[in-house]
C-alpha cells in the first residue's frame, strides 16, 4: 500500500498548505497547532483576524506556534499573541467581540503512543548528527505519519477544551524609540532601563550590572 506524500496530505486539509508554506514542512507540532487553532476558532465562532479582534496565548515556542499564527491571524507583529514559556502544547484564544475565551491543550499520551516509541531513538541520532541517510529518511516518514494521525483524529480525542475568563490586554500601541546611552542604537522606550541616570537597552544594562 502506497503511503501518502506530504503534498497529498496537504490537499485534503483546507488551510494546511498555507501553514506548511510558512513553516517549511509538515510535522506533528505543526499539525497540532493547526488542529487546535481550527477547533478554538470554530468553538468561538471567529474567523482569521486582520487586526486584534482575537488575542492568542501560546505556551511553547515550537512548530505549533507557526500554525496558530497562520490560522488565527494572531501574530507577534500585530501584538495580539503572547508567549508563556511553559513548554506545553496549549493555545488560549480570547475574543474581544464576545469576551469569550477558550484554552485548548494536548491530552496526555497523544504523541507517546506505542507506535511512536521507535521515533525517539531515531530523533536522538538525527539531532546529534549521527544518523545515516536512511535513518534520516525513516525519521521524516515517521514524523509525517505522526502528523497524519493528528490530522485524522477527532479534536476531542487529542485535546482538552475549557472555557476561560481572563482580563483582555490593552490593544497594542506603536511605541516611540529613544537612543540607548550605551550602544547608541534606537530602543523602544518601554524597554529602556535607567541606571545611574543613563537610559540603556537591556543588553547594555546587563553589562553595567555585571561590571
Amino acid at each position: 500500500m502506497l503511503k501518502p506524500t506530504q503534498d497529498q496530505i496537504i490537499d485534503i486539509y483546507k488551510g494546511l498548505a498555507e501553514c506548511v508554506k510558512f513553516h517549511g514542512h509538515l510535522c506533528p507540532g505543526l499539525a497540532l497547532g493547526y488542529k487546535s487553532s481550527i477547533l478554538a476558532m470554530h468553538r468561538l465562532k471567529e474567523k482569521k483576524v486582520s487586526d486584534e479582534e482575537i488575542i492568542g496565548i501560546v505556551e511553547n515556542d515550537s512548530c505549533f506556534v507557526d500554525a496558530v499564527q497562520v490560522i488565527t491571524g494572531c501574530t507577534f507583529g500585530k501584538g495580539n499573541i503572547f508567549f508563556k514559556d511553559y513548554g506545553k502544547m496549549a493555545l488560549t484564544l480570547l475574543s474581544r467581540n464576545t469576551k469569550r475565551g477558550l484554552r485548548v491543550a494536548l491530552k496526555s499520551g497523544v504523541l507517546t503512543q506505542p507506535q511512536n516509541m521507535e521515533i525517539f531513538s531515531l530523533m536522538d541520532k538525527v539531532l546529534s548528527g549521527n544518523a545515516s541517510m536512511e535513518e534520516k529518511r525513516l525519521f521524516e516518514q515517521f514524523q509525517l505519519e505522526r502528523a497524519v494521525r493528528v490530522l485524522k483524529s477527532e479534536p476531542e480525542e487529542i485535546f482538552s477544551v475549557r472555557e476561560v475568563e481572563m482580563e483582555l490586554p490593552p490593544s497594542a500601541k506603536i511605541m516611540k524609540s529613544e537612543i540607548c546611552g550605551g550602544c547608541g542604537e534606537p530602543v523602544m522606550v518601554k524597554k529602556l532601563v535607567e541606571i545611574n541616570g543613563s537610559n540603556l537597552c537591556i543588553p547594555c544594562a546587563q553589562k553595567r550590572e555585571f561590571r
